[in-house]
């Protein structure tokens, strides 16, 4: 260390000195089946539950309310006051889609021509490895710490409940402070330092039941329900987020669900409807046209029930600014080991936009170099995991002042 600022060759020594360790505990990860909302989580939490209590660091297990568990955490307390960061990374993972067509096993952890193969290597197990490494390094230099760190990792993400999440930063042991969030998404080329938010509905449009080949015409509710699609299809969206948010506000029919067999005149359809927003679309400026819409077609359609709308999802987007220690720490670290890192506005909404919500900072993606995210095949590229570490490692070590 010098002037207070950590030395990056020494980090990136650690890093180096810790890989066989961090491949060695990603491939146990891998080898345990989790797929959200499918597999058993008990194996996987257990088994890093084991590892880090091997080190030392004590482990809370978070429930959701109905007591089932969906994550670990575990904070490391410098030794003088300070603020506290967080590291966040998923342990349950996508399902594994059509089996047959992998190379290998999606259990496997096999390592072959430099790389780390299995469902959930990227997202998020390698993350996992590394961000517990991370916090084991961290607690040998505790003492020389200014705050904490605390290692949260769930197993309720790609249900898309978020509920390891929401327990830590919402349940009954809420921290009094969380001053950022880094989340262990893949990826070397950015740091997601911005995302567009979501507006989710299920829109239940209405007509009159009716049979099908009776003389008298009823209103068909799912072709009431197309002349919506329409009409959303044609609405105006803001061309641009805005000042320092490149990416347009999107509007998407997802799914369409109506009618049973043939002799019926379909008397319900439901939508759903995903709104992607930016400062310059707002949720609600979102939900205001999407009731518009509503509202002008139910005008054209007497005789029916008004159109319901049932908001399901409300992110904001949001975007670090130039002042943000976050931002800052973690890009002058990538830049600091080597990497040609950038910052980045996510198009997809992120649990970032979650913790945005809470009025909390967070980097949404910074990671290993991967292939066959979610997909068949996934894979991370060994190399890349020093670097990736040793950046955490030193941003973590730059914000919480260690000297």
């Amino acid at each position: 260390m010098s002037a207070g600022r950590p030395d990056a060759a020494s980090v990136l020594a650690a890093a180096e000195r810790d890989l066989g360790s961090v491949v060695e505990f990603a491939r146990d990860l891998v080898r345990i089946p989790s797929r959200g909302g499918i597999d058993a989580y008990d194996p996987i939490l257990d088994r890093v539950a084991a590892w880090l209590a091997e080190r030392g660091i004590a482990v809370r297990r978070l429930a959701e309310p109905g007591g089932t568990t969906v994550a670990l955490t575990c904070e490391v307390t410098g030794g003088r006051p300070g603020p506290r960061y967080v590291l966040d990374a998923c342990l349950d993972t996508a399902p594994f889609g059509d089996e047959a067509a992998w190379s290998y096993s999606p259990l496997s952890g096999e390592l072959a021509d430099g790389w780390l193969r299995g469902r959930g290597a990227s997202d998020s197990k390698a993350g996992v490895a590394i961000f517990a490494h991370v916090l084991a390094r961290l607690h040998a230099q505790r003492d020389r710490l200014r705050g904490g760190v605390v290692l949260l990792l769930d197993v309720d993400e790609h249900t898309g409940a978020f509920g390891g999440a929401k327990a830590y930063f919402q349940g009954p042991q809420a921290p009094d402070r969380v001053d950022g969030v880094m989340i262990g998404y893949p990826g070397s080329e950015h740091v997601v330092t911005g995302g567009r938010g979501v507006l989710r509905a299920r829109v239940h449009v209405y007509g009159v039941a009716g049979h099908s080949g009776a003389s008298k015409t009823t209103a068909n509710a799912i072709a009431k329900a197309a002349v919506l699609i329409g009409a959303l299809g044609e609405v105006p969206l803001p061309s641009t987020g805005g000042e320092d948010f490149p990416l347009p506000a999107k509007l998407t029919v997802t799914a369409i669900h109506g009618g049973e067999g043939f002799s019926v005149v379909p008397d319900l359809c439901t939508l759903n409807v995903d709104i992607r927003l930016t400062p310059a679309l707002d949720e609600q400026a979102a939900e205001k046209l999407l009731r518009g819409c509503v509202t002008g077609v139910d005008a054209l359609w007497p005789g029916t029930e008004p159109t319901h709308v049932e908001i399901t999802t409300r992110w904001p987007a949001y975007r670090l600014g130039p002042g943000s220690a976050l931002k800052t720490a973690l890009l002058e670290a990538a830049h600091a080991v080597g990497l040609n890192t950038t910052a980045k506005i996510a198009g997809p909404s992120n649990i970032g936009n979650y913790l945005a919500g809470l009025g909390i900072e967070a980097t949404a993606g910074f990671g290993v170099d991967y292939a066959g995210l979610h997909g068949t095949d996934e894979r991370i590229r060994i190399a890349s995991i020093p670097a990736v570490h040793a950046a955490y490692h030193h941003a973590l070590l730059t914000l919480l002042g260690a000297h």
